[in-house]
């Protein structure tokens, strides 16, 4: 089944961002959000604001499955000066697909183990992030957003321009933290995968990293990108290969009937079906999500960051060495140096202000 075209969510009453054109890059900071974390919401904008976007001006979208409140659009206002907008979500991306066997569902969720197994609502979210956030219309005109969350906090100045920085270097997906997944959840992602490479073998990238996503038996790893920072070129998002992969997964089922987030999904995608150069590591941007904490190694002695590099978590982690080695080997491919940085680099240094 195909994905709906943009022209059905004609019944949301919304108006794409209009003054971008003026901006280096067609981009937005992007966020999936209900009305109760409000607090939560101001917290990252406001520490967004202060490292980065007060200096660039470029524009939120905040998107929730039912109207947002008067209380929650001015809390949002009140904390800063760029364009704001707020769109609903349309009922056909946040549903159970009515291909879904009900009674095998109610099962799954009934003796699911892991965390948020028995969640209508997260399942929901991860369909609508890997398939549908990209295409709401309030996004219809953007090349690149930035995705944020809740309570997420931002350590580090950035006076360089991450969305101009992708763009004039070609990069399609930046992202920051990388742990492997627990592998309960997506029991059958990979095989899946599998199945649908088997079919379209005209979508593999030719300089992909798909061996990131394999361990030395050859194995999936559960090795992914979290998605709650993530930078993308949202033509990878709307590209022939990944809506096509995006279908034939929630064809599938495993959203529902496993526990797939769209973090393993677009990590995949991104390792498929993109060269490793236009993948990137933001690794000089101080962040963290409610349970993991990451500083730039050395930003104490260089003044950069608010954060203890001592604390950090994952630079050193499997995922995140792993990567740094596959990407090294894909470039070049005579080398033998592991654990190397390659690439362009993010400068993050502190902003003094006027």
């Amino acid at each position: 089944m195909d994905i709906a075209p943009l022209q059905q969510y004609k019944a949301i009453p919304v108006t794409p961002i209009k003054d971008t054109h003026s901006l280096p890059v067609r981009a937005a900071i992007v966020a999936l959000v209900r009305n109760e974390e409000l607090f939560e919401m101001r917290l990252a904008v406001r520490q967004i604001e202060d490292r980065f976007n007060s200096r660039f001006n470029y524009p939120y979208v905040f998107v929730n499955d039912v109207p947002f409140t008067e209380e929650f659009m001015q809390g949002i206002r009140d904390v800063t000066r760029a364009p704001v907008e707020f769109g609903i979500l349309d009922h056909d991306s946040w549903k159970v697909p009515e291909w879904i066997d009900q009674e095998r569902y109610e099962h799954v969720k009934q003796t699911a183990k892991y965390p948020h197994g028995e969640k209508d609502s997260y399942r929901k979210m991860c369909r609508f992030q890997s398939g549908y956030l990209h295409r709401h219309p309030l996004l219809k005109d953007l090349e690149y957003y930035w995705r944020i969350e809740p309570s997420v906090e931002y350590f580090c100045d950035i006076e360089q321009d991450p969305f101009l920085f992708m763009k004039q270097n070609g990069l399609k997906y930046g992202w920051n933290i990388a742990l492997p997944e627990f592998m309960e959840t997506v029991p059958t992602l990979w095989n899946t995968t599998k199945e649908f490479i088997k079919k379209h073998p005209e979508h593999l990238a030719p300089h992909s990293l798909h061996s990131w996503l394999l361990d030395d038996h050859g194995e999936y790893n559960g090795c992914h990108f979290w998605s709650n920072f993530e930078i993308v070129d949202l033509s990878f998002y709307r590209s022939p290969q990944y809506q096509a992969f995006f279908n034939y997964l929630d064809q599938a089922g495993g959203f529902f009937y496993e526990r797939w987030g769209d973090a393993p999904v677009h990590s995949i995608a991104a390792a498929l079906f993109l060269n490793a150069s236009q993948v990137h590591y933001f690794d000089q941007l101080g962040y963290f999500h409610p349970s993991v904490y990451t500083c730039p190694v050395g930003s104490k002695e260089r003044g950069k960051c608010v954060c203890n590099s001592d604390r950090s978590m994952v630079q050193n982690g499997y995922c995140t060495v792993h990567f740094r080695n596959t990407k090294h080997q894909v470039l070049h491919p005579d080398s033998k140096v592991s654990n190397v940085h390659s690439g362009p680099v993010l400068d993050a240094r502190p902003y003094v202000g006027n």
